[in-house]
């Protein structure tokens, strides 16, 4: 037994670098499988609460579907419209940002730190942050593509929910089948409460965000809140970034202190209420991640599908720590995630 040691730790390190080979390669299949799995998770209530006010669970399945289909056309489409606005309007900006530098500049006064960041706003030039968004948005076609395939996933796997329960007893008896279902419910539910209250907090601050850039005439604020809804998922950094970006727009569009500065206290304060109080309480502090772990996840997965992988990055170890929760053997892992 201690001779095949080595040689099943080779394994293992194989069989993951093979793996991380074809999530990689397949990226463009895989990362809209994942999503679509998330958010099947998120319409198990929805489904749930009409088969409670008495349809027929192929009926509801097929209403939430075609709702998913409409509110991800519709919300695809006006993000991509103020993306590709805001691509086509920061060169108009160019004035504005020549005179932000010169300031920073002048109020350097010889600070080494304040200088050093006038050389590197002197050296971006916004015709290409422009090119950068419009490449990130892509085309209307690529879009359309994207949201086609997330929906084919997502009409599959919601459709065949619910009939792993009698392939489990089939497979393996009554007794053993109703262990392992057990286990399978467990983890499914648990993962259901994870996605649903990081969702709804996340939805939660994108609109906040939003509607305090939208009350003191900040451009591009469904951007922003878009942004802010998304980079939410990510624990610390992600709100970080956010901020740093709407604040710095703000700088950069008015010009003064006083506008961005109040949409810092605001915005911040209210993260911080959502964030730190409101969550906790709703989530839990069963599911605390190790720092390092968390930062591992985003190195990895951002390695593995760049942006979309480091969004995605905690809610799959989150789930990951789940599953180890819950199957005997692997408790140990999922103790050594923990925070």
């Amino acid at each position: 037994m201690e001779e095949n040691k080595p040689l099943r730790f080779a394994v293992a390190l194989v069989v993951v670098f093979l793996a991380g080979i074809v999530l990689k390669s397949a990226r463009e299949v895989l990362y809209p499988f994942f999503l679509a799995v998330f958010i099947s998770y998120l319409f198990d209530p929805i489904i749930g609460f009409f088969m409670r006010l008495g349809l027929p669970k192929a009926a509801a399945v097929t209403l939430v579907l075609l709702g998913s289909f409409a509110l991800l056309l519709v919300v695809g489409v006006v993000v991509y419209s103020s993306g590709r606005a805001m691509a086509a309007e920061l060169p108009k900006f160019e004035q504005r940002f020549a005179e932000l530098t010169g300031k920073l500049e002048k109020s350097g006064g010889g600070v080494p730190l304040m200088e050093r960041a006038a050389s590197y706003l002197e050296k971006i030039k916004l015709e290409n942050v422009a090119a950068s968004v419009m490449g990130v948005a892509g085309s209307m076609a690529g879009l359309l593509t994207r949201l086609f395939a997330l929906f084919l996933f997502l009409a599959f796997i919601v459709a065949g929910r619910g009939r792993a329960a009698a392939k489990v007893r089939r497979a393996l008896g009554a007794e053993r089948s109703a262990q392992v279902m057990g286990a399978i419910e467990n983890i499914n539910s648990q993962v259901r409460k994870y996605l649903v209250i990081k969702t709804i907090m996340s939805l939660a601050n994108g609109l906040m965000v939003w509607a305090v850039l939208a009350a003191f005439g900040v451009d591009f604020a469904l951007i922003f809140g878009f942004l802010a809804f998304l980079l939410n998922f990510i624990p610390n950094v992600g709100s970080l970034i956010a901020t740093v970006l709407r604040v710095g727009f703000a700088l950069f569009q008015f010009g003064t202190i006083w506008t961005p500065l109040w949409i810092l206290v605001i915005t911040v304060g209210l993260d911080t209420i959502m964030g730190n109080l409101v969550e906790p309480r709703l989530m839990g502090k069963g599911l605390d991640l190790s720092p390092l772990v968390v930062l591992f996840a985003l190195v990895f997965w951002g390695w593995l599908w760049g942006i979309p992988g480091v969004i995605m990055a905690v809610p799959l170890v989150a789930v990951i720590k789940i599953v180890c929760q819950n199957i005997p053997a692997l408790k140990p892992v999922a103790v050594l995630m923990s925070a």
